[in-house]
């Protein structure tokens, strides 16, 4: 499975260097009144792929410090029921 993994991601380099290379020329962009910006299509395409990747990696990466601080909040909150609970003294099972 680790194999099928690394083929894919190797597709997809190849794919998008291809694409990159055969794209490489400059594209001039009208912003606003009589701005323009002349800028290569794959730096475009990364840069607009970053601007959507980077909100949802930073939702992810805040989703997951909260869900670590609750599971270590139940560990601790665990640990001290389990250490304020008295031990059981090992007897003879009865039968």
């Amino acid at each position: 499975m680790h194999f099928l993994k690394t083929l894919f991601w190797v597709l997809v380099a190849v794919v998008v260097t291809f694409f990159a290379y055969r794209n490489w020329a400059p594209v001039t962009l009208n912003l606003w009144g009589d701005i323009q910006v002349d800028i290569k299509i794959p730096l475009l395409l990364l840069l607009f792929f970053l601007l959507g990747f980077l909100p949802t990696w930073l939702l992810m990466r805040t989703r997951l410090w909260s869900y670590r601080r609750r599971l270590e909040a139940l560990d601790r909150t665990r640990a001290s029921t389990v250490a304020a609970a008295p031990a059981e003294e090992e007897g003879e099972p009865v039968e």
